[in-house]
């Protein structure tokens, strides 16, 4: 499959993993570096500046009226560029529906908690962000064993007069109790995507698969420890979804699956 070339991958392992808890290094990601591009700069002249003096003498030497209409357009085209910008960096900031394919980023300080990001794509604002109770070291063992799979149940909510509410989307549901493996690990949050978690999103932006631990990040917590990878979703009713991870390694390599259960 033909690949972008500003993304780039490599298969994730079991030794990999294994790796990381072990030492504690920076993973095997790759990035992609953007090369410097050129920029030309026309010269300044006396002629272009005789240009500049005449088109100002001209605009001066123009009837109120049309000074008036001239000054009119620029602010209205001013305005509708500051329309234009405004709309485009809110909709940056506003999640987006999850499509068949999304990325997936799994990060948490090797001490605290882990936390799962699903966005479109690795520039949109997440769709889905959820902190789970369980620390990230416990569950970097547990995708070094090389299986996980990740149930998250959540309760229908009620109305106030007895009958239900019409079920809303399933990603927005702000509570769940959480299972790895079969056992029961806590409750997950969904939460909103904040300062400290954008800066981890954007440092792994240029990353389209990898695991590893992002570098002059260490605290109290530990390092700041990350898995990223492209997901497929599949929908099975408006009460369960799965995101099973794509891995294009398919000798050893870990397995995780996500599961959104509403019961």
């Amino acid at each position: 499959m033909a690949r972008s070339t500003h993304e780039s991958s490599f298969s994730f392992s079991k030794r990999h993993f294994q790796w990381i808890i072990g030492k504690g290094g920076v993973g095997e990601e790759r990035k992609h570096a953007d090369g410097d591009g050129e920029q030309e700069f026309l010269p300044f002249s006396h002629s272009s500046s005789r240009v500049c003096d005449d088109e100002a003498a001209a605009a001066a030497a123009a009837p109120p009226a049309a000074r008036k209409r001239g000054a009119f357009s620029a602010a209205v085209a001013v305005s509708r560029f500051r329309s234009v910008l405004t709309a485009a960096i809110a909709g940056r900031r506003r999640p987006a529906g999850l499509g068949p394919r999304v990325t997936g980023t799994l990060f948490g300080h090797r001490r605290g908690h882990v936390h799962f990001a699903f966005q479109v794509d690795s520039r949109s604002c997440p769709a889905l962000l959820l902190e789970l109770a369980t620390p990230t070291s416990t569950l970097v063992r547990e995708m070094a064993s090389g299986l996980v799979r990740i149930a998250l149940e959540c309760e229908r909510r009620g109305s106030g007069g007895g009958g239900r509410k019409a079920a809303g989307k399933l990603v927005e549901e702000p509570l769940w109790r959480a299972y790895c493996n079969g056992k029961k690990c806590g409750y997950a949050v969904r939460r909103q995507c904040g300062p400290a978690d954008w800066r981890v999103l954007r440092a792994v932006q240029p990353v389209s698969m990898g695991a590893g631990v992002l570098p002059g990040d260490g605290g109290p917590e530990g390092e700041m420890m990350y898995m990223r990878a492209r997901f497929e979703r599949v929908v099975g009713s408006k009460d369960s979804e799965a995101f099973y991870m794509m891995n294009p390694d398919s000798n050893g390599g870990p397995e995780l699956s996500i599961y959104l259960l509403r019961v």
